[in-house]
């Protein structure tokens, strides 16, 4: 069982918190305002990403250690047309640079709520995509969704961040233009 803290009490974080609720884990939800202590080992950023990359930059020292899951897919959400983070680089790897002494992993953004909520992406089980240069933070991550009802695929090393962001960039204006539905999307199967 792990401690997990999801900063966010939206659509996504209400259902990445039932998901590892259902995989045995303790789950607490922190406001960006709210004074943040007693962080969980796993910290989940919940919110937009420059809602993220603030939280990381006031929080550096509390996040210190701990993993720390990036959901975000920085979309330029005026335009809809382009993401708003450098072409060679990440949110996540925005967000780890301004967390050096955190362990990044990149997760949970190729999916949509709904099908976090149902476990499922048409007849497939609900994947979750990882990214991090950190070993034992993707086995940790990995560890606390076990029984969870999603599947766990480590996606490779932080650089993957850049194509896990550009897929899920694909799969939101895809949902926004009804080409899919948001309880719908892409799935992976082994």
């Amino acid at each position: 069982m792990a401690a997990i803290t999801i900063f966010g009490k939206g659509n996504m974080g209400q259902a990445i918190g039932d998901v590892f609720t259902q995989g045995g884990n303790q789950v607490s939800f922190i406001d960006s305002k709210d004074p943040v202590e007693n962080l969980g080992d796993i910290v989940v950023l919940a919110v937009p990403y420059n809602a993220a990359l603030s939280i990381a930059k006031v929080n550096q020292a509390a996040l210190a250690g701990k993993v720390v899951v990036d959901i975000t897919n920085p979309l330029n959400f005026e335009t809809w047309d382009e993401l708003v983070v450098p072409a060679d680089s990440s949110a996540a790897a925005q967000i780890a640079a301004a967390l050096p002494d955190s362990k990044v992993v990149k997760a949970f953004n190729t999916t949509f709520a709904a099908t976090l909520q149902s476990r499922q992406v048409g007849d497939q089980q609900t994947t979750v995509m990882a990214a991090s240069d950190d070993a034992a933070a993707k086995e940790a991550l990995a560890a606390a969704l076990t029984d969870s009802g999603v599947a766990f695929v480590d996606a490779g090393s932080l650089k993957r961040a850049r194509e896990l962001e550009s897929f899920g960039f694909l799969q939101m204006t895809l949902a926004a233009s009804e080409k899919i539905g948001w309880t719908g999307g892409f799935a992976v199967e082994k």
